[in-house]
């Protein structure tokens, strides 16, 4: 069930002053800004004729705020469109001080709002008080009087800069938020307990440079009585959305190879739920089974980039001999290709996703190779160091246009 806004206390907590009046220009709410802009309390204006309790000064023979105020809102009566009027003299009583009046500059927009009827039965009053700019801006000759048209332009830009501010204040927070949120999410949806028991094993998530920290690919390590697997997939897309398709399809592989023990009838369960699940069609995946008292690699890809098993001296092999299409691409269900191969104890196995290695403009095996180049290369380090010497040598270590997602196995 959708969570219901409380639209009183959004109003109440806006930061730029607004004010709500009837269609006979009584004043029927304020917020906070406001009445902090107005050195005025709620029981002064709420109930109030607008200009009852915001007349001219009297003091002031050219005072046309009322005129100029009055003017405009009559005219969003009739049109039912808003109006953004020009900076304006308009000064406020001071309170307490019966007949004082405090000069100040505002740059006002009125708004309607329509009722079931069609017609305006609510304005809503913005302004934006500029009355600092104003002053600093002009010769104190020309305070009280009317600004010139250069003047009201940079009063009015400084006005809407005030408030582009205050949005990217807002938007900032927000985007904060947002992202520890996501953080936490994906931190959450990515988590291996097995993992803690493999000191020889090394895990790097990198989201796409500029995303919310969220994505589709993820890793995963489960321990078996075998050994242990490991797998790596990549859903289609970025975001919420990708993320939440990345969740379920890596908590059911979980389950799958624990259940089954082998790589290709795992992702055979893994492809008859993934076309019950939305935004899981087209997700590549490969599995692998270390039977680490054998010393044999069983695995199965579903359209997934080869893992590398690279040995101590410097070769290097593709697991690419066990390679299906990805998830859902075939409209009935096929027994999935399995195969293996022995490691000794040394090798290294390094599974990864495609934007650890693709490049925008050029072929995929331009990215293999650099891959294999750098991995028979630095083959000897240790698996942490390895998985950071990978992201810094092809590029990624502060975020691609790719998420990645890297396991690095020390055998």
């Amino acid at each position: 069930m959708r969570e219901r806004i409380d639209y009183r206390a959004l109003f109440a907590a806006t930061p730029s002053p607004y004010l709500v009046l009837g269609r006979d220009l009584v004043i029927v709410a304020v917020n906070r800004a406001y009445l902090l802009a107005t050195a005025r309390t709620r029981a002064e204006l709420v109930g109030r004729y607008i200009f009852d309790a915001f007349p001219d000064n009297p003091a002031d023979p050219d005072a046309d705020g009322v005129r100029n105020l009055s003017a405009s809102l009559h005219w969003v009566l009739r049109s039912k469109e808003p109006d953004t009027m020009a900076v304006q003299k308009y000064d406020i009583p001071v309170t307490g001080r019966p007949g004082a009046f405090e000069e100040r500059w505002w740059s006002p927009i009125n708004t309607p709002v329509l009722g079931p009827d069609g017609q305006v039965e609510w304005i809503i009053h913005r302004v934006e008080d500029v009355t600092e700019f104003v002053m600093s801006r002009l010769p104190r000759e020309r305070w009280a009087g009317v600004l010139g048209e250069r003047e009201a332009m940079e009063a009015e830009l400084y006005a809407r800069a005030r408030e582009l501010q205050q949005l990217n204040e807002e938007l900032r927070k927000a985007h904060a938020r947002e992202r520890q949120i996501a953080v936490t999410l994906q931190e959450a949806m990515l988590q291996s307990p097995d993992l803690a028991g493999h000191q020889d094993i090394a895990v790097r998530y990198m989201p796409a440079a500029g995303s919310l920290n969220v994505c589709g690919d993820w890793y995963d390590v489960v321990d078996l009585p075998c050994g242990f697997a490991v797998a790596v997939g990549d859903v289609v897309g970025h975001g919420l959305e990708a993320a939440a398709a990345m969740g379920m399809l890596r908590s059911a592989l979980s389950a799958a190879v624990r259940a089954l023990h082998e790589p290709a009838r795992a992702l055979e369960v893994l492809g008859l739920y993934a076309r019950s699940v939305e935004g899981a069609l087209a997700t590549t995946v490969v599995k692998a089974v270390i039977d680490d008292q054998g010393h044999r690699i069983r695995y199965s890809s579903a359209g997934h980039l080869p893992p590398v098993l690279v040995h101590p001296g410097g070769s290097f092999e593709l697991l690419d001999q066990a390679t299906d299409p990805p998830l859902g691409a075939r409209p009935r269900h096929v027994p999935r290709p399995q195969a293996e191969l022995p490691y000794v104890p040394g090798d290294t196995l390094v599974l990864y996703t495609d934007g650890l290695i693709e490049r925008r403009g050029e072929d995929i095996d331009v990215g293999l190779r650099r891959l294999t180049d750098t991995l028979t290369r630095h083959t000897r380090l240790a698996p942490e160091r390895l998985a950071d010497m990978l992201l810094a040598r092809l590029g990624v270590s502060s975020g691609g246009r790719d998420d990645v997602a890297l396991v690095v196995v020390r055998l």
